[in-house]
């Protein structure tokens, strides 16, 4: 039944199951619309995605958790920490909030990696000060000097899946901190 279908459709100058030569030339010409369609999207979007998978990749997002803080005294304090990555390919913004009680902070930086080397600014509000950051991070690691007059910090970040470090060392009040973040 189905070879004689055929036969019959092809007498007909058709294709079988269409009911007319431009039916199915139309069809085929729906389906390279959209198959343009669909490559112009990728290809333009090609940039894009090439982006997300920039060096900051694995940051992007918000993450939650705490640790503790120290200060000049010897005290230490538990904190409660939020940080958000806005990652745009090389670039990356941050915001690192933490606090406790009687202590907080509120740090922002903006970074740019080329191939390993972070460069970048950053600034802390409630104390109004500010300065640059430098270092180095590949594969979810990485090692950052934020300096400002008067003051220096080691901060270490490593992040394995939807686990994050900071590590934080500085030479003033603020003796260092350590924090551990999911998402």
């Amino acid at each position: 039944m189905v070879l004689q279908q055929a036969y019959r459709a092809a007498d007909a100058g058709r294709r079988r199951g269409f009911k007319t030569p431009d039916t199915f030339h139309l069809m085929i010409a729906r389906r390279l619309a959209t198959a343009a369609v669909l490559v112009g999207t990728i290809g333009f979007n090609a940039p894009a995605l090439a982006q997300a998978g920039g060096p900051f990749a694995g940051l992007a997002g918000t993450w939650r958790g705490g640790g503790t803080v120290s200060l000049d005294d010897g005290s230490t304090e538990r904190i409660r920490c939020r940080a958000t990555y806005a990652v745009a390919g090389r670039r990356m913004q941050l915001t690192l909030t933490c606090a406790s009680d009687a202590y907080k902070f509120n740090l922002q930086g903006d970074v740019e990696a080329e191939g390993s080397a972070i460069t970048g600014t950053w600034s802390e509000s409630s104390r109004n000060v500010s300065g640059v950051l430098q270092g180095r991070g590949t594969g979810g690691n990485y090692q950052l000097t934020a300096s400002a007059a008067g003051f220096n910090a080691n901060i270490a970040l490593a992040t394995r899946g939807n686990r994050q470090s900071v590590s934080m060392r500085a030479d003033s009040q603020f003796r260092g901190a350590n924090i551990s973040l999911t998402r």
